[in-house]
């Protein structure tokens, strides 16, 4: 079985493999993101990658285990994904979920992520 865009986006966050999150990003994606304490906004793959992968999660942070990743039906051209992740940290054992809206074909050209933050485990 393939695994979707969505699956793949989560699998490329997890792993916090740059090479992989770049290939599945529109050159031009539109990109916007909630976190509990701020919004981020940006366009292009560069910009989603300086926001996940060296804002949103460090490189102190090492994810131990992807809990879940899960998708539901489209709404007309709009999918769907959330991930869970249980990860740790010189603080700390914590969870985090995200929930993932986002549009394309072959790569994702729209995307709208909200965080839970770190939750202690």
């Amino acid at each position: 079985m393939t695994e979707t865009l969505g699956a793949r986006f989560a699998h490329a966050v997890a792993e916090k493999d740059e090479a992989a999150l770049r290939a599945l990003l529109a050159d031009d994606v539109d990109f916007r993101g909630l976190t509990p304490g701020r919004t981020w906004e940006g366009t292009g793959p560069d910009d989603v990658v300086t926001v996940l992968l060296g804002s949103w999660f460090e490189e102190s942070d090492r994810i131990e285990r992807v809990v879940e990743v899960s998708e539901r039906d489209d709404v007309v051209d709009t999918s769907h994904v959330s991930y869970r992740f249980e990860l740790a940290n010189d603080n700390g054992s914590y969870v985090a979920e995200q929930q993932a809206y986002y549009r394309g074909g072959e790569t994702i050209e729209h995307l709208r992520i909200m965080c839970s933050g770190f939750r202690p485990r």
